[in-house]
């Protein structure tokens, strides 16, 4: 029998010659040959995974996952010796599946260098060590800063891309023999094929980084390139069948770095998109799975659930046979995502939103396996080490056990501490979201790890409120009142803020084609106290149907990306007057970011929306404050008990960008007195987009609906004479000084009391006046 070690990347492959003839066997238990391309998603007779790893990682320990049918029945007839340098084995583990063996190893005092780990039969009748296999294994070396990456934060403009239509720069690996899923016959953007495979590809994004550059993102997002072996919609990537290997229609893992390397040169990280939640139905895992309890399945989770979750199951439940009987996995998840965090869910309700599957081509694995928690966090870990990436993009977040989540984020960031994943909890309830924010203080004991998340409460009002009239509580207001939703969050400035994604309508679309409305989107998402994050193709106007579900037309081609397509947005041949005019809108804000400390890190403060206006500000001080100054702002901070004194925007020695949001289709004046307070004595500023220089000496004409974002400088005679430049707030009082004075601030509040109580009835009688 020939076993082959299947290959996931560079692999090396080795033939095992066993039972060729017993004078062989007993001869020359295996032999090496030259590197075989495997190509199918199913197992072969010998599998090691992760393939190799690297010396010198912050958690020393390596789990190997060997699976073989070769291996001896009983674990205790398995052996394991280690031919190398400072390499320990801590100890073996089995499953209820004797064909897996897992290798626990120490390489605390590792360096780099191929050893060989022996995998011995003790078989007591023999008395005998039959050696079944010798397998070479390497421990790289680290490239050098590794682990002081530095992932992306709000410097930062994330691009996401759906590879497989954005641009297909190889068509000779559309096709591949050992997939199931083929490309579409038929023109790709042809609207009768929306969900098949279109062909882009690695190769199309790298082909095309120069056209990003440009256009001033810093990161791209991509969908997910790992084998997807499914018979249909494997194009989108959430249905991996295999862990480790790039889906070879996308390219190899080489291409996948390469790609990521090309792309660091110009100033663009990769982050990666990752799922933990489940695989697809194709993996070969399914084949023979590793245990009985590998999954979250309706017919076999009733024993784990009682193992592995107690604290969701309830005491009766492991007594009653009768009750047991129906504590089980639903077939698919229920989607109430409350459940994990809502203190009076039933345990049950629990169980059937986290356990559940997605559909039946996507299972649901159980992360409370120990093994497989270690398989998927290692997982993670070499994907970063080995592409190099700045990021990670967690699909599903909640959906998986939460347990698990800790110990993920917690063990990527132990080993990258600058690095950044960003979690998917698509809801519109920013206390949902919050739970899973590393630093929020619950109130169940539950900590995260988890940097960032992807802000659905602020995006799905930001539709709301540019499609809605305006009126005392309708439009700009309920945007503007979702901003102090902030103060549930931990660090609500690291969360990602996003105009639209691959599960999302496109913006155009979503604002009925409002080219006003559309830039007013972009500029909030691009100039909020958030990381933002475009959709592939946003900047050339890209549609879709605004209801019902069109996954597969939303991710439609990018214009130019393919041979047959009409326009080109890479080169702008063939695009529309509005399509160029946005595009030419997002790159030059973008551009603007990218030298502006108070878009990137600055302070946000904002005024009540009046009469279908909207005005915010972003301010960064450009050097510290004197001791005079720091003294009269806390003096300012008691005088007026508010949080915002202490912002940048008050301050006369800040960079300054004013954003103003204007509903209004008739000409409209806005008096800026009403900003003094963060204008003051600036004469004039620039408008961004147009380059104009606008006059503050008096109100500000809005001709016509849209968005205006100026830049302010201050007086140079505001300037602190430091020669120290700092793009941080650095200087001002801070929140600690905000809560020392808290006291002094108090006993002012207390005393106008009365004045305070009078201005509220004024305000509701004028309330009930504009409603």
């Amino acid at each position: 029998m020939i076993l082959n070690l299947r290959t996931l990347t560079t692999s090396l492959v080795i033939m095992l010659s066993l039972g060729a003839s017993a004078n062989t066997a007993q001869a020359s238990s295996s032999s090496l040959s030259l590197p075989l391309q495997s190509t199918s998603s199913q197992p072969q007779d010998l599998t090691l995974e992760p393939e190799f790893w690297w010396a010198g990682m912050q958690n020393p320990e390596l789990q190997l996952m060997l699976y073989s049918r070769e291996l001896p029945s009983l674990p205790q007839q398995i052996k394991v010796d280690i031919q190398g340098k400072g390499i320990t084995l801590k100890s073996l583990e089995h499953t209820d599946n004797p064909h897996y063996l897992f290798i626990n190893l120490d390489l605390s005092q590792a360096a780099p260098q191929t050893f060989e780990l022996i995998i011995s039969n003790t078989d007591s009748a023999s008395q005998t060590n039959t050696p079944l296999y010798r397998l070479p294994y390497t421990l790289q070396g680290r490239a050098k800063g590794s682990r002081e990456r530095q992932g992306f934060s709000n410097k930062d403009v994330i691009y996401l891309i759906t590879p497989d239509r954005f641009a297909n720069g190889n068509t000779s690996n559309d096709n591949q023999a050992d997939m199931l899923e083929q490309v579409a016959a038929n023109s790709p953007s042809n609207l009768n094929y929306p969900d098949a495979r279109h062909g882009g590809d690695i190769a199309g994004i790298s082909q095309h980084l120069a056209y990003l550059a440009k256009l001033g993102v810093t990161q791209l997002w991509i969908n997910p390139l790992l084998e997807n072996n499914q018979a249909q919609y494997s194009y989108h990537g959430y249905s991996i069948t295999n862990l480790y290997r790039v889906d070879p229609r996308f390219g190899s893992n080489e291409d996948y770095k390469a790609l990521v390397a090309k792309a660091n040169k110009l100033g663009l990280g990769v982050i990666k998109d990752v799922v933990v939640n489940h695989i697809g139905s194709n993996h070969w895992w399914l084949n023979d799975l590793p245990s009985q309890d590998w999954l979250n399945d309706a017919t076999k989770t009733q024993l784990h659930n009682r193992k592995s979750k107690p604290d969701l199951m309830q005491s009766a439940d492991t007594k009653s046979s009768a009750i047991k009987s129906s504590v089980t996995s639903p077939g698919f998840t229920s989607h109430r995502r409350t459940t994990v965090q809502d203190p009076y869910a039933a345990a049950q309700d629990h169980i059937d939103f986290v356990d559940g599957w997605f559909t039946d081509t996507m299972p649901d694995l159980n992360q409370s396996n120990p093994k497989l928690a270690t398989y998927l966090i290692q997982n993670s870990i070499w994907w970063v080490e080995y592409a190099g990436l700045s990021g990670i993009r967690e699909d599903t977040y909640s959906y998986a056990d939460k347990g698990f989540l800790a110990k993920w984020s917690k063990a990527v960031m132990a080993e990258y501490p600058n690095f950044n994943i960003v979690g998917e909890e698509w809801t519109a309830n920013p206390i949902t979201v919050s739970y899973w924010q590393k630093g929020k203080i619950n109130a169940d004991g539950y900590t995260s790890d988890l940097p960032s998340l992807m802000d659905f409460p602020l995006y799905e009002k930001l539709i709301a409120s540019l499609n809605e009239p305006e009126s005392w509580d309708t439009g700009f207001i309920k945007l503007y009142e979702m901003l102090a939703n902030d103060v549930v969050y931990a660090e609500p400035s690291k969360l990602v803020l996003f105009e639209g994604n691959h599960d999302t309508y496109r913006i155009f679309s979503l604002v009925k084609e409002n080219i006003d409305l559309y830039k007013m989107a972009l500029t909030y998402v691009l100039t909020a106290k958030r990381i933002p994050q475009l959709f592939y193709g946003t900047e050339v106007l890209m549609t879709s149907p605004t209801e019902g579900r069109h996954d597969g037309v939303m991710r439609s081609d990018f214009p130019g990306g393919f041979a047959n397509s009409a326009t080109n947005a890479f080169t702008g041949q063939g695009l529309s007057e509005p399509q160029r005019q946005a595009q030419q809108f997002v790159r030059t804000l973008l551009n603007y970011r990218k030298k502006s400390p108070a878009l990137k890190s600055g302070d946000l403060l904002h005024f009540v929306p009046q009469d279908g206006i909207y005005v915010q500000f972003r301010c960064v001080l450009n050097a510290p404050l004197s001791a005079e100054q720091k003294a009269e702002a806390l003096k300012s901070l008691i005088q007026n008990n508010s949080l915002t004194q202490h912002n940048a925007c008050t301050q006369p020695s800040a960079d300054k960008v004013m954003v103003i949001y204007n509903k209004n289709d008739k000409i409209v004046t806005l008096d800026i007195n009403r900003f003094a307070s963060v204008l003051g004595d600036s004469g004039a500023a620039t408008d961004i987009i147009s380059g104009n220089t606008v006059s503050l000496n008096q109100a500000i004409t809005l001709p016509h609906a849209g968005v205006t974002i100026l830049e302010l400088k201050p007086n140079s005679k505001t300037k602190s004479n430091s020669k120290t430049k700092s793009p941080q707030n650095a200087g001002l009082p801070s929140s600690q000084d905000s809560m020392r004075s808290r006291n002094q601030a108090n006993a002012l509040t207390r005393a106008q009391t009365n004045n305070s109580a009078n201005n509220l009835a004024k305000h509701s009688t004028q309330k009930g006046t504009q409603s």
